[in-house]
């Protein structure tokens, strides 16, 4: 299939999946919670990525995440489903299901954990790629996959004419710019301190964490870039600094920013799935420390913030085991 234009959107939430107290996933709590991100701007809801728990999941959750997505959604954000396997054949069945439910694209990680060569990246990308007829996201995040893909290989995937974009959470700037340069990928930024300067040399947007929490600034972030105002979007970045650094820094950023929105009253129980648990009590302190410097960020009105450390603590072990076929 040929893919014209931006088939992603632009403010892409890597969404966090709400659940009970016993780890079951809350399905109207997810339904609300896409719902207040795409009406505070997002354009781009990626579901059952690593913020979402996709571990954790089983397959048939995750097909029934981009089914509520896209009845929520009702053509207003695109539902990008990720996630995957570290099994090609299992990536390829979760995506054509996916591409069954509705997904308006697919985002494909580094398969995690088997450290396979640059040859067998590449022919995991492409073989999911061919499967399906959805425009895809490349996810290259090596601090959790263990390898990254390498610069020679990203131009290789990008003569497929399924794989559109990248999802970067390397950093690596120079290589950022030389990938624009040399191909017609587009990128989103996959670190949310980065994101003013990943759009600042070319990238498109951003799928973020903490834009669960706080989607509009980073609207204003995007919509100021678009039309070349920096300051306007200098201002928004430095506002937003001190709840990426809260989401981002000191738990992974699934448990602080569940234990954020819980705080919000935004969702019902700040639960995650083991092997995640909640913040420690030291942990905590920390966000709240950090999230006490937050002024002027629409959506985070901290003034009524009400931390539940006990609901968040530990983790839940779900009644179904996770990713299974």
């Amino acid at each position: 299939m040929t893919h014209t234009g931006n088939p992603f959107g632009q403010v892409l939430v890597a969404l966090v999946t709400p659940m009970t107290a016993d780890g079951e996933v809350d399905w109207p709590a997810v339904e609300k919670h896409i719902d207040d991100v795409v009406a505070a701007g997002a354009d781009g809801i990626v579901v059952t990525g690593t913020t979402g728990e996709t571990s954790t999941l089983t397959d048939a959750e995750k097909v029934r995440l981009v089914e509520v997505g896209k009845d929520v959604a009702a053509g207003r954000a695109k539902i990008i489903t990720g996630g995957g396997s570290n099994e090609t054949a299992h990536a390829i069945e979760l995506y054509k299901a996916s591409e069954r439910a509705g997904a308006d694209a697919i985002m494909i990680v580094t398969p995690y954990y088997n450290k396979p060569t640059q040859a067998g990246i590449l022919t995991h990308f492409r073989l999911v790629a061919d499967a399906t007829d959805l425009p895809v996201i490349l996810y290259d995040i090596p601090g959790r996959t263990g390898v990254p893909i390498r610069y020679e290989t990203i131009l290789r995937l990008a003569k497929h004419p399924n794989i559109l974009a990248i999802k970067d959470a390397k950093g690596d700037f120079s290589e950022v710019s030389r990938v624009l340069n040399q191909t017609g990928l587009m990128y989103f930024s996959g670190d949310d301190a980065n994101v003013l300067p990943h759009l600042s040399i070319g990238a498109t947007g951003l799928i973020g964490v903490t834009a669960n929490i706080a989607p509009a600034p980073y609207r204003v972030i995007v919509d100021a870039v678009n039309r070349g105002d920096l300051h306007a979007a200098t201002a928004e970045h430095r506002r937003l600094e001190p709840l990426v650094r809260a989401t981002m820094t000191h738990v992974p950023g699934t448990v602080a920013a569940k234990y954020i929105l819980h705080g919000l009253g935004r969702i019902g129980s700040p639960r995650v799935r083991l092997p995640l648990v909640g913040p420690e009590e030291w942990e905590a302190a920390i966000i709240e420390d950090e999230l006490a410097l937050v002024t002027g960020v629409a959506g985070a009105d901290f003034s009524d913030f009400r931390p539940d450390r006990n609901a968040a603590a530990g983790g839940a072990l779900p009644k179904v085991s996770g990713t299974t076929r």
